[in-house]
């Protein structure tokens, strides 16, 4: 029962990311069970085995999309108990989450996908907001070890690294992939950081040079 449950779960996360490739390929509205079900090797028979249709279809990938940013919180997490280590490493996540995932933009930002599901629009709101209570929970965490300022709004700082991305991601997609969300990514870090680190005790590069010599 279990092996089975594991493998319903694969199978609609391949649906899921298949949904993905195929916005990004044909848009939203181009958008089709039978083509989703070719895309992972399935009859539309078999595909609404796990879903009742491209509804339920958008909702797991919207999921997916979800699962996503929650993994990389986790792996920024499990890489390094430095914040700003950590909040660096999950802007070039988040960035190349983008970039891998070209149907996230024209998903997110379409008002096809909200459009009779006013649910969905609440959805992408929590998601939003439980993202940036994790990297307002780092901005915190920085704060404790002395690496960002005691006066910076944790909450306010979340907004301006979300920031970081958003609009990048807009252009990005409004350039079919032209604009380079990374190049603008590494450019606007520094000017984050300073924001950030203003009456921090250890600014990064002598921190870095501390641990440095500790490990000499």
């Amino acid at each position: 029962m279990a092996t089975e449950k594991l493998d319903t779960q694969v199978r609609q996360e391949q649906i899921a990311q298949a949904t993905l490739e195929l916005v990004a390929a044909g848009g939203l509205k181009k958008l089709s069970v039978a083509a989703v079900a070719r895309r992972v090797g399935l009859v539309p028979s078999a595909l609404y085995r796990h879903f009742k249709g491209k509804d339920e279809v958008l909702d797991a990938t919207l999921g997916l999309i979800q699962d996503k940013l929650r993994d990389n919180v986790r792996a920024v997490s499990e890489e390094t108990d430095d914040a700003l280590e950590q909040l660096h490493g999950l802007l070039m996540r988040h960035v190349r989450m983008i970039r891998e995932n070209r149907g996230i933009p024209q998903i997110i930002f379409s008002q096809d996908f909200y459009t009779g599901h006013p649910d969905r629009r609440s959805r992408v709101y929590r998601g939003i907001r439980s993202y940036l209570a994790e990297v307002a929970r780092i901005v915190r965490d920085g704060q404790e070890a002395g690496r960002i300022g005691r006066e910076v709004d944790p909450e306010a700082a979340a907004v301006m690294f979300l920031g970081l991305v958003q609009p990048s991601a807009i252009l990005w997609h409004l350039s079919d992939g032209d604009f380079d969300v990374t190049r603008q990514a590494q450019r606007a870090w520094p000017l984050f950081l300073k924001a950030i680190q203003d009456g921090a005790a250890s600014p990064p590069e002598e921190a870095r040079k501390g641990r440095e010599g500790e490990r000499k």
